[in-house]
């Protein structure tokens, strides 16, 4: 941010904030420095959750869809590039509607 003229100062846990959020460079020293942070950890799942997700993927293999994987460890997510084609998961929702409904758990 420096480097594109923003000044930075450091609050009293060291971490730094830009002064100028208001100047007219700042929007585009921000678009030329995002792409250098690092990627955000991944938000961990408690086990509730994960207890939930996991039951949710063998309740999916249950009802006769095999490939649906089994969720990350860490945060309870399902990552399609660990099980089913792409027309597979496209046709999820449409084709097996029923075992999806009964699965999913839904939000509180």
């Amino acid at each position: 941010m420096q480097q594109h003229g923003m000044t930075i100062s450091y609050g009293e846990n060291g971490a730094p904030h830009v002064v100028e959020k208001e100047s007219p460079r700042y929007a585009e020293a921000q678009k030329a420095c995002l792409p250098l942070l690092p990627a955000p950890s991944p938000v961990r799942a408690g086990p509730q959750e994960l207890a939930a997700a996991r039951k949710a993927s063998e309740c999916m293999r249950e009802r006769g869809i095999s490939w649906y994987p089994d969720p990350n460890p860490v945060t309870g997510e399902v990552d399609q590039k660990e099980g089913g084609t792409s027309e597979q998961w496209q046709a999820l929702k449409r084709d097996h509607r029923d075992a999806y409904r009964a699965c999913m758990p839904r939000p509180s």
